[in-house]
């Protein structure tokens, strides 16, 4: 499979904001589908995996002092929910994605069908989940955040050297972010170490969905993560959490960032006709400064070059010196093409471009002479 499949996607985190209730679960991703598809943009909505009667510690489970512990046990679903969600978000056309973080909930995507698998933060340097998560062959993404150097060297390794399709999110793990602490330029950091990956943005902002996307977009990155909830049935919605309406923001500041950063980077871009006609319109064409024979060998001594350029008119670009006179050129008129002999003239397609380029020639009974 290849990495193309992480190419401007928006991975859309619904983590534990279902609360343990279908009916809301289902809510919240088709209220994000219909902004999905009103902006026409590729998305995930991502779910979380935990087996919770193996992922939490017997001793441990009526322990009230662990945020963690009490949040998945108040939010924990069976796996026919899941299961129905992870449907859900297939029948809406978008892709489905996981954070599973134990190897039962690999197991789990793999037999619901999940196209991509996520490492959460806090996982990176978990051994046997991500030798699990290899072993599936199915596409991955992980997030940066809080990691050092060179454990980000070794999962890259890890995964690249296994064939795996990969991508990496710089990620700052803050609940939520400043503006001040979203260290952007670490893109630009991930795309040199890791040329070959496509890098993305997982992001836990909460003051902007429109500029920092148009910015990250522009340093190149190609992947977009954000929490989504809704406001729904009086449940609190975190900070960080992005809602529909400001989905739609966060979508059109990506859409306007593609248009306004253009094409491929790696090539030149196509200029358009009407900015090669502007520019044409003020390139000097190469006038006669007097009657000139046919067979006479042009000098600089012999023209002048002048505004406009007229079709069929050599230029500035094309003059050299040293070029023959097929045939006579009056006074004030210009040098057109047909009358040298030159290199460049026997350019079938330079021929075509100065054909169609300048103004209308100018009629000999209007001509109006210039001094020399």
């Amino acid at each position: 499979m290849s990495d193309s499949i992480f190419e401007d996607l928006f991975v859309l985190e619904l983590a534990n904001n279902h609360w343990g209730k279908l009916d809301r679960g289902l809510k919240i991703i088709r209220d994000f589908a219909r902004v999905v598809r009103m902006n026409e943009v590729r998305a995930a909505i991502k779910l979380q995996f935990r087996d919770v009667d193996s992922f939490i510690h017997r001793d441990f489970r009526d322990r009230d002092d662990s945020r963690y512990i009490k949040k998945t046990l108040d939010t924990q679903m069976p796996w026919g929910n899941l299961r129905a969600m992870v449907e859900a978000v297939r029948e809406c056309g978008m892709v489905t994605m996981v954070t599973p973080f134990d190897e039962v909930s690999v197991d789990k995507c793999v037999e619901f069908g999940v196209e991509i698998l996520k490492i959460a933060s806090s996982d990176i340097r978990d051994k046997t989940l991500l030798r699990k998560m290899a072993s599936t062959g199915l596409p991955v993404v992980a997030s940066s955040g809080g990691a050092d150097l060179h454990h980000i060297d070794a999962l890259v390794e890890f995964f690249t050297s296994r064939n795996v399709p990969f991508a990496l999110n710089h990620c700052v793990s803050l609940y939520p972010s400043e503006d001040s602490e979203l260290e952007l330029n670490q893109i630009d950091l991930l795309r040199q170490r890791y040329p070959g990956l496509v890098i993305g943005l997982s992001t836990h902002e909460h003051r902007d969905w429109h500029d920092s996307i148009m910015i990250a977009y522009g340093k190149g990155a190609r992947t977009f993560e954000r929490h989504i909830d809704i406001d729904h049935e009086g449940v609190p919605v975190s900070p960080y959490c992005t809602k529909p309406e400001q989905a739609d923001v966060w979508f059109k500041a990506f859409k306007k960032a593609k248009e306004m950063c253009g094409g491929d980077p790696h090539a030149k871009r196509v200029v358009p006709e009407k900015e090669r006609r502007y520019l044409d319109a003020l390139v000097r064409g190469v006038y006669a400064k007097r009657d000139l024979p046919a067979g006479h060998v042009l000098t600089d001594e012999d023209v002048y070059h002048a505004v406009p350029l007229l079709k069929g008119q050599i230029s500035t670009r094309e003059f050299m010196s040293g070029e023959v006179l097929k045939e006579a050129v009056a006074v004030d008129m210009p040098v057109q093409l047909q009358a040298v002999e030159a290199d460049y003239a026997k350019d079938a397609a330079l021929a075509e471009m100065i054909a169609d380029r300048g103004m209308e020639p100018i009629r000999p009974e209007v001509r109006i002479a210039v001094n020399s």
